[in-house]
Formats: C-alpha cells, sequence, structure tokens
C-alpha cells in the first residue's frame, strides 16, 4: 500500500501562472481523509513552496513535511528550521557564480533563507517568474556574491530561453570546473540547476521515507522535468504527468493522462491511492 505521495510543483502540481487547480485541492483533502500524507517536493526554497499553499486550508498539512532545494533541504510543515540542510561550500558558490559572470548569463542564487536572488534577467524571466516567493531581482552592477549578504548559497541556476543553450552552458561549466563538488540537472526547459554532489530529490525522498519509518517502496514521486528524475526513479512508483518532457518518460512507471494544468494529483489519488483503501 502506497504510503506517501512526494510531487515536484512547477509544470506538476502546479499550472500556468504557478496557479493550484482546484482537483488537486480536492486531491489533498481526499488525501487527508485517507491519512496519505502528501510532500511538495521542489527545487524552491521552503517560503516559497508553502506560500504556493497560501489558499488551501493549512489544516491539510498539519503534521506534514516538505523536500526543498532538490533534496537539499527537509522541513516540518509550518517550521522554517530545517531537519536536513545542505549548502554548496563557497568557494564552489563563487566559481559557479564566476562562470556566469564572464558572460553575463541569467544566473539565480538560492539561499537558506528563500531568497532567490537573480542577475541577468531577461524580460520574458522576470514575466515567467511573477509573483514566484522571495524572488529578488540584483541590480547588475554587481560582480561578486556579495548580494546574498552573507548568506550560504544552496544553489546556483544558469537561465537560457534556449534550452540547447542551457544544455551547452552545463557542459562548459562542467569541463570548466571539473574538479566542482556539484552535479547537474535540468528543469522548465531553460535552467541548468548546479547542486551539491550527491544531492537530489531522490536522496530527499529516501531520507525523509527513513525518517518517517516508511519503506520508500510504499512511495509515490510525481514529476514532469530531469530534476525530478531521481524522485521518480527511488519511489516504489515513479509517476510523470501528461507534459513531462521526453528525457524522463521512460524512467516513469506511469505516465497519466492528465497535466499539470488539469489537476494530475487527482489522477494519481483515483488510480492508485483509492483502490488500495477500497480493497483494505
Amino acid at each position: 500500500m502506497y504510503r506517501l505521495i512526494a510531487s515536484d510543483m512547477d509544470e506538476t502540481m502546479l499550472g500556468a501562472g504557478h496557479r493550484l487547480p482546484a482537483e488537486n485541492v480536492a486531491a489533498l483533502e481526499r488525501l487527508k481523509e485517507l491519512g496519505v500524507p502528501f510532500v511538495p517536493c521542489s527545487g524552491r526554497p521552503y517560503p516559497s513552496i508553502v506560500a504556493s499553499f497560501a489558499d488551501v486550508d493549512p489544516a491539510l498539512f498539519e503534521g506534514g513535511y516538505v523536500i526543498s532545494y532538490n533534496g537539499a533541504f527537509i522541513n516540518r510543515w509550518g517550521d522554517a528550521r530545517p531537519l536536513i540542510s545542505t549548502t554548496l561550500d563557497q568557494p564552489t558558490a563563487d566559481a559557479l557564480y564566476g562562470f556566469a559572470l564572464e558572460r553575463r548569463q541569467c544566473v539565480h542564487a538560492y539561499t537558506p533563507s528563500g531568497r532567490i536572488l537573480i542577475q541577468f534577467a531577461p524580460e520574458a524571466e522576470r514575466r515567467a517568474i511573477e509573483g514566484v516567493a522571495g524572488v529578488e531581482f540584483v541590480d547588475d552592477g554587481w560582480r561578486d556574491l556579495g548580494f546574498a549578504d552573507g548568506e550560504p548559497i544552496v544553489k546556483i541556476l544558469y537561465m537560457d530561453p534556449d534550452f540547447a543553450q542551457v544544455k551547452r552552458l552545463a557542459s562548459e561549466a562542467a569541463a570548466a570546473m571539473p574538479d566542482l563538488p556539484i552535479d547537474i540537472t535540468f528543469s522548465s526547459n531553460r535552467y541548468a540547476e548546479c547542486m551539491p554532489a550527491g544531492i537530489d530529490k531522490g536522496t530527499g525522498l529516501a531520507h525523509l521515507a527513513a525518517h518517517l519509518r516508511i519503506d520508500v517502496a510504499d512511495t509515490i514521486g510525481m514529476g514532469d522535468s530531469a530534476n525530478d528524475l531521481a524522485l521518480i526513479r527511488t519511489a516504489g512508483l515513479g509517476v510523470g504527468v501528461a507534459n513531462a518532457t521526453d528525457d524522463i518518460r521512460s524512467a516513469c512507471d506511469v505516465i497519466l493522462d492528465t497535466d499539470c494544468e488539469a489537476g494530475a494529483l487527482a489522477e494519481v489519488v483515483a488510480r492508485f491511492i483509492e483502490p488500495e483503501h477500497r480493497a483494505a
């Protein structure tokens, strides 16, 4: 029996404009009734994830957990102090930032407090992330990570509207800085995400499952993009939404009929949770 659902947020749980479909709210209510925890598992910071559910009854998340920063942090819902946290070491963060600075490439720097610091952002990127909690646009005159005000950096993103260029940037960064302790993944067809080595959504799910004494085989992992691949592979049932990118489809146990706009969580509950509880 599946005892936990972990889901990506953007383009999986949320639709365009970071909207939470009504079908997913109803699914959250049903999961609460059945006693099956729903765990957001996102590349976003914890405060930004929580803000996405601002219009949802907070009772649905009581006693719950959040996996943020692609698995680098795990929080109890409602507690900003992480149970688990991992950041980039400062020399690594400086090197990754310097790579973007040399190219004046749009770069995002994420801090433990939930700030998403963005430099060299084109107008389309500003529009795309409008309304995301924690976003701050940094003056292009900065030449170091001083704009983080001394906070550590959890991850660095390189952004380009041309996904082929994003992949080239990732390859160039890996070749130019081969000794950095990082792993690179991709999301939203426009980001290369530079993470502390060995950290991903799969490790986040495994750590949380162990904390809750749940066999990871009894979990469901939902996603749409390459940074969800480890989550999908680690979970007992790996689920891709209908809008999942081609590079993760073969790793999914199931591809849903429902996309992120229509409430994919509702399909997961109907197909994989409800039948088990009827049979129990």
